[in-house]
């Protein structure tokens, strides 16, 4: 699982049979910096993936996120799918290791 920041919704004007009526958002990773308010953006620079979001996060939102193959096991049937949102963070604690 990867921590990340909501940064947006992603709205598509075609998709998938499998994916009609599904929530996207766009993610800002997030790594130690961020983790540890170092950053004020909030999220590191690089990539920002599009991720599948049936837990009904916000922009904002801090979240966790798994990729690939992991990505498709809540599904009893064969998705195409990269991305997908596995948990909601209420609040978190980060500590460093040095």
């Amino acid at each position: 699982m990867k921590p990340g920041r909501v940064i947006g919704t992603v709205t598509l004007s075609q998709a998938a049979p499998q994916f009609r009526g599904a929530r996207w958002k766009m993610l800002g990773p997030m790594g130690p910096d961020e983790l540890s308010g170092k950053n004020p953006d909030g999220c590191a620079s690089g990539w920002s993936p599009v991720v599948l979001d049936q837990l009904g996060a916000g922009e904002g939102d801090v979240v966790l996120y798994v990729e690939g193959a992991e990505a498709t096991q809540p599904f009893d049937h064969p998705i195409p799918l990269d991305a997908i949102t596995v948990a909601l963070l209420d609040r978190y604690e980060f500590d460093p290791i040095d």
